[in-house]
């Protein structure tokens, strides 16, 4: 039977559809792991060496080098594993891979479950919070930070307390602590292997001193005694589970009143694309939108965003763009 050349071609495609959800799971496991960051620091590695050296299957091990070399990450030369055409690219955005198949991956397995209407209701969804705090601490450092250090060296007032909501691995408040040696922090998070995985990660920079942590809904914040003298207040790739409108307005009226003493609210979020083709979608994007569609959270665009300040009891005083991560921004409020 003679096969045409579109025919031909409509098969590559979809192998390679196929091929790359393989392999969007092992970037993330080989980041984990510590192979991409061998390979960025060393261009090669032996794959039998290395999962001896890290005490991992062999054969596991050769496989996730297979799938990664199936979209030229990285080349096989039997053993020998060397970065390829597209490796730095995927080292690049490596945080991305993982927070959409090692954090969410649950959720995108159980899409036809999660479709059908009579089974949304409770918790008809998983995510590994762990997992997704571990993939966010470098999102927040590879896309935000260079915005928020922005912001940061703008701000016209002194503070000595900081708080931070959604805050996750803690990885915010370690910085700011460090770049303003004693201020105190206070991180907020409903996801408990979160917190413990901030408590763990402020200890061992030998700032459990001088920042704590409390399980909080920040949709749902009333005061509290640790939020009295907040002056500086942070929120990153969170801001989105405030919405819809009337609850986010809701929200943020609450957050104010929970901190009557801040100066400054540092909003930063990736916000909803439009007007892009389906088929030119950048990364993060399609996994970010459907996902929290999967979820049923709203995710606003910018000009919503801008719709709600004054309503909630704030004002915007300055946006920085983030172009490098969908359609990204950090809000100064006040």
């Amino acid at each position: 039977m003679n096969v045409s050349t579109e025919e031909t071609d409509t098969r590559r495609a979809t192998a390679d559809v196929f091929n790359s959800a393989v392999a969007a799971a092992a970037v993330g496991a080989a980041w984990e792991v510590g192979a991409l960051d061998e390979l960025e620091e060393h261009g090669k590695l032996d794959a039998l060496d290395f999962a001896a050296r890290h005490d991992l299957h062999p054969a596991s091990t050769k496989g996730m080098f297979a799938a990664l070399a199936s979209v030229r990450i990285v080349e096989r030369r039997n053993n020998l594993v060397l970065t390829g055409a597209n490796f730095a690219e995927a080292y690049r955005n490596r945080s991305l891979f993982h927070w959409l198949t090692q954090g969410s991956g649950e959720l995108f397995q159980r899409m036809p479950y999660v479709l059908r209407n009579a089974n949304r209701v409770g918790d008809y969804y998983r995510r590994d919070s762990a997992a997704i705090s571990f993939a966010c601490r470098e999102i927040n450092e590879r896309f935000f930070d260079p915005a928020f250090w922005q912001a940061m060296d703008g701000l016209d007032f002194p503070f000595s307390s900081v708080a931070d909501l959604g805050t996750g691995s803690g990885q915010r408040l370690i910085q700011i602590a460090k770049k303003y040696p004693g201020t105190r922090g206070v991180g907020v998070d409903i996801a408990g292997p979160a917190l413990d995985m901030a408590t763990r990660e402020v200890a061992n920079q030998g700032l459990a001193g001088q920042i704590t942590f409390l399980d909080g809904d920040a949709r749902a914040l009333d005061p509290r005694p640790e939020f009295a003298d907040v002056e500086l207040l942070t929120c990153f790739m969170m801001g989105h589970d405030l919405w819809p409108r009337e609850n986010c307005v809701a929200s943020l009226r609450r957050i104010r009143e929970a901190f009557p003493k801040v100066r400054r609210f540092l909003l930063g979020d990736a916000t909803r694309t439009s007007g892009i083709p389906d088929d030119r979608l950048p990364i993060f994007t399609l996994g970010f939108e459907v996902g929290h569609d999967l979820m049923g959270v709203y995710l606003p665009t910018i000009d919503e965003w801008d719709g709600v300040f004054e309503e909630g009891g704030w004002r915007c005083v300055r946006k920085h763009l983030i172009d490098t991560l969908t359609v990204s921004v950090v809000f100064e409020l006040e």
